[in-house]
């Protein structure tokens, strides 16, 4: 049996890495849909991929039909402790304790502002946040990410620039 290390599109533009798996995984991994997982899950699910769905959705006040609609076709949630290599995106990894399973160097990520929880590596695709939950990850900071991803072309081209 192969372990499965990931749902959502090949080609994502946005991948977000998790330190744990959403129950029904295998259905999930073969017809990845985002209602079918909050239904399968808890509350705690719901908010990473509504948290998802509001960073990815190419029209901010639209998030909610993309997140039912669209969102497995641009994205992915990763359970491995390994950025993907394939096709170019963004690697989005939240939280400090998440990070840390990646044993890799922060020094080119630079804050968005002094002191913010935010940090972004322009070159490397690589965003930084606190965990993807409405206590840690708010919506004004969903605002902030969604303004550094478009200083960086993620809406237009869907990656970077």
């Amino acid at each position: 049996m192969t372990e499965i290390t990931r749902i959502g599109s090949t080609t994502p533009k946005l991948r977000l890495y998790l330190p744990h798996q959403p129950d029904g995984l295998a259905q999930l991994a073969e017809r990845p849909d985002a209602r079918d997982l909050i239904a399968r899950n808890t509350n705690h699910w719901r908010k990473i991929i509504t948290l998802l769905a509001k960073v990815a959705s190419p029209q901010p006040d639209a998030w909610r039909t993309y997140r039912d609609t669209t969102l497995f076709g641009d994205t992915a949630l990763c359970f491995s402790a390994e950025l993907e290599a394939t096709s170019p995106s963004w690697h989005w990894i939240g939280g400090q304790d998440n990070l840390a399973r990646f044993g890799i160097g922060t020094r080119q990520a630079q804050p968005l502002t002094p002191g913010s929880a935010i940090a972004i590596d322009s070159h490397a695709c690589l965003l930084l946040t606190p965990y993807p939950d409405y206590r840690q990850l708010p919506n004004v900071m969903v605002a902030e990410v969604r303004r550094a991803l478009d200083a960086q072309g993620f809406y237009r081209t869907g990656v970077g620039v």
